[in-house]
């Protein structure tokens, strides 16, 4: 078998959010975490756990974000200051 991109999940601090997926989405959802247990010899994960792994992988290896991000101005000290109050 080929390996996945995924490995072992991380447990951290979440941040709750609602999604709703395509019936075919979750479908391969439970078959990639299916696989995921098969190549790590662990019992599978609940499909809704693979999601963020998986956008974290996508964003880490998306060159295009990443090279956005390094070019992207950082805020300038006009924008931080707070407006003088008119009264």
């Amino acid at each position: 078998m080929t390996k996945l991109k995924l490995g072992p999940l991380v447990e951290d601090k979440p941040v709750k959010i609602t999604v709703e997926l395509p019936g075919s989405l979750h479908r391969n959802l439970t078959a990639y975490a299916d696989a995921l247990a098969h190549e790590t010899g662990q019992l599978a994960p609940d499909p809704v756990r693979l999601i963020v792994p998986m956008l974290e992988r996508f964003i880490a290896t998306d060159r295009a974000f990443a090279k956005a991000r390094r070019t992207a101005r950082p805020p300038t000290a006009e924008v931080l200051r707070p407006s003088p109050s008119r009264g």
